[in-house]
């Protein structure tokens, strides 16, 4: 065990009784049949406390019923015989049943005794619905009765009695929302980490925040996620080790029966039953019915399925879990983040439109001991209670009036970011009364916004029209700058892509000279209070300190036309030229310069994709490009959509190749104040 740490004494002062030493949960792992809930039951149970003496007494009576109470490979008889010689015997198992229709009666399977036909009660298994569909872990009272035994297909064994390994007190969320208030965000976010086992230390920002995300099917209804990426990343490890309330179907056909409703009995399926039915390897998934994926589409927009006239509503979150078989790159190379997808769901932009959020598996490192922690996290039974009774409440609420989103995003679109940040948020701050800072508010929407419009990009992939917009923005606050959340996955450092930037941030190419080859280049401008324009890159271009001088002093002779009535002179202007090719001198980029010091001025962003290029002399006149062919050239190469270029160009064009000419949008500009309105975006 680590020493205590801030986090460790924090949660020990606010939450005594609800904590486990997640370390103390692994030297149980993989020594018993059973999963991390049921070990983290008994943790709790007698091992709550930061004396070391009181641990160490508490972990000798867990080792003792874990050891008396579960049945290994092999043991099956002895505990057989131990409930025949002594009427009962106790044990800790999975435990389902169902309804044996020639004796009217119900039976129960016991799988790690090899029991299926064991006498239930039929008062049990009312009180436990869910034994009739995926089942549970309880400790049993398995009892024998040798009179029924000497009976003509009589069934021995009977249970009477069980208790089902997970809390039951109602008013858990009450002590998280007040243990809540003693954390800072990040303390928090480290501390939901450590209650599932992981120490985020080690962890990069995204990584941290596709764990939270994993997590938000738990706290948020009718939740449909996909997460596809390499092996070893955990990513089933929420569902079948942590909570209870989830359900994990692996491999094989998901028979409708099972999920939804069984016609014949009226049995209610899994997702009636439990918070998250978890897919693990997709790609493997079938259904019994050629209707199966529709009925799937049709629950997963509305939360309901029909059973013949009747409709059934439901509540159950869809998780679908794979494994990509090559990186991500190379994914995005031979097709979409869909194709690990099973035939029936790969292609079928209907289904995809369905998915709030794709978490980017790949940006969650395999899981290795250095990610595992030693600190005190949450009881599993006590966090997956608390998530669950978290889903009876809502955060949209919170994005009214402080969230405005860009045109881009369609009614799905505005729907899957809602419930992405609302399920954030509520991980975030349980209390339902919590005042939530704008930077967390924005930190919920950019991850929910990434995570769709990774879904949108595989749409527009395929082909369908309908989802060619894939700008995803959003303004923060009435008077807020509109601001562009990428997929990282689509963008390369050489590549500029089809985002709008910031404000100020402007692409361009230099034509290069004598000395210098023509290359790509990226000008960012900040503005705050002072004057005068201020280059940030040590030392600086000669070349480019020309050029930015004649942005400044254009900017300020012809503020009136530019910007309107903003005072360019009561501004200070911060300005970094960052190169992407060899070139380095920065060179004749003025009309570039020009436009990011009026838009970082405006709060306006340039179009997507698009490059300016031209230099400007002191008397605003436009100086012709001696290379236009090779700059469009370059712009194709670079991925631009658009290029704006001084209209003096137009006649050196007539070399252009076909081919170049029809796959750029190149538009011309006869002044400063023409290539400006031409820039930005609508």
């Amino acid at each position: 065990m680590n020493e205590l740490d801030h986090i460790d004494r924090l949660a020990a002062a606010s939450l005594d009784g609800y904590l486990v030493r997640k370390d103390l949960v692994r030297t149980f792992s993989r020594q018993f049949p059973v999963p991390t809930y049921v070990v983290e039951f008994l943790l709790g149970r007698y091992c709550a406390s930061i004396n070391e003496d009181e641990i160490h007494e508490g972990l000798g009576i867990v080792q003792r019923q874990l050891n008396s109470r579960t049945v290994r490979a092999g043991e099956e008889e002895l505990f057989k015989a131990r409930a025949k010689e002594d009427g009962e015997v106790k044990i800790i198992d999975l435990i389902t049943a169902r309804l044996d229709a020639k004796t009217d009666s119900y039976v129960a399977t016991l799988p790690s005794l090899q029991l299926n036909d064991v006498r239930i009660i039929p008062e049990l298994v009312r009180e436990h619905e869910r034994m009739l569909t995926g089942g549970f872990y309880a400790e049993i009272s398995l009892t024998y009765d040798a009179a029924i035994a000497q009976e003509n297909k009589g069934r021995a064994f009977g249970i009477n009695n069980l208790r089902e390994i997970q809390l039951s007190k109602r008013d858990v969320l009450d002590v998280l929302v007040k243990a809540r208030t003693n954390f800072s965000t990040e303390e928090w976010k480290a501390f939901l980490l450590r209650s599932i086992g992981i120490e985020p230390a080690s962890l990069s920002d995204r990584a941290i925040n596709a764990l939270l995300l994993r997590m938000v099917p738990l706290v948020e209804r009718n939740y449909n996620l996909v997460e596809l990426g390499p092996r070893g990343t955990g990513k089933s490890h929420l569902f079948q080790q942590i909570s209870p309330y989830a359900h994990l179907i692996s491999g094989g056909k998901a028979t409708v029966a099972k999920m939804f409703v069984n016609n014949s009995t009226g049995q209610r399926g899994l997702v009636c039953l439990y918070d998250v039915v978890c897919f693990d390897e997709i790609s493997g998934i079938s259904f019994d019915q050629k209707d199966g994926i529709n009925i799937m589409k049709g629950y997963m927009e509305s939360g309901e399925f029909s059973r013949g006239k009747e409709s059934i509503r439901a509540d159950g979150s869809l998780v679908l879990v794979g494994n990509f078989e090559v990186d991500v790159e190379h994914q995005q190379r031979i097709g979409h983040l869909f194709g690990p997808m099973p035939k029936e769901m790969r292609d079928d932009t209907a289904f995809m439109d369905r998915i709030h959020a794709f978490l980017p598996g790949w940006d969650v490192p395999k899981i290795s001991k250095e990610y595992l922690t030693d600190h005190f996290g949450l009881v599993s039974d006590f966090l997956s209670e608390c998530w669950t009774q978290l889903r009876n409440q809502s955060r949209v609420s919170t994005l009214q009036n402080r969230i405005f989103f860009g045109g881009a995003l369609s009614g799905r679109d505005i729907n899957a970011v809602n419930k992405t940040v609302s399920g954030l948020l509520k991980l975030l701050y349980p209390g339902s009364e919590s005042v939530i800072p704008d930077e967390d508010l924005e930190w919920a929407v950019r991850i929910a916004m990434e995570s769709r419009r990774r879904v949108k990009e595989q749409q527009k992939r395929i082909g369908a029209a309908e989802f060619r917009n894939t700008h995803f923005s959003y303004v923060i606050g009435e008077d807020g700058v509109e601001k562009f959340v990428s997929t990282p996955e689509l963008q390369s450092e050489n590549n500029i892509g089809s985002d709008p930037l910031e404000p100020g941030q402007v692409w361009t190419i230099s034509p290069g000279g004598m000395e210098d080859h023509p290359g790509l280049y990226r000008i960012e401008v900040n503005e705050g209070p002072g004057s005068g324009v201020k280059i940030l890159n040590k030392p600086v271009p000669p070349a480019f300190r020309e050029s930015m001088s004649y942005a400044e002093q254009n900017l300020y002779a012809r503020s009136a036309q530019l910007v309107g009535d903003k005072d360019p002179r009561h501004h200070e202007f911060t300005v970094q030229l960052r190169a992407f090719d060899l070139s380095k001198s920065g060179a004749k980029l003025s009309v570039a310069g020009l436009v990011a010091l009026c838009t970082s001025l405006l709060k306006k962003s340039v179009r997507g994709g698009l490059i300016i290029v031209g230099e400007i002399a002191l008397g605003g006149s436009i100086e012709s490009i001696h290379n236009p062919v090779g700059i469009v050239e370059i712009a194709v190469e670079k991925g631009a959509i658009a290029l704006l270029m001084p209209v003096s160009c137009r006649r050196q064009l007539f070399d252009l190749s076909d081919d170049m000419a029809t796959r750029i949008d190149i538009q011309f500009y006869s002044d400063a104040k023409d290539a400006l309105l031409k820039a930005i975006a609508d």
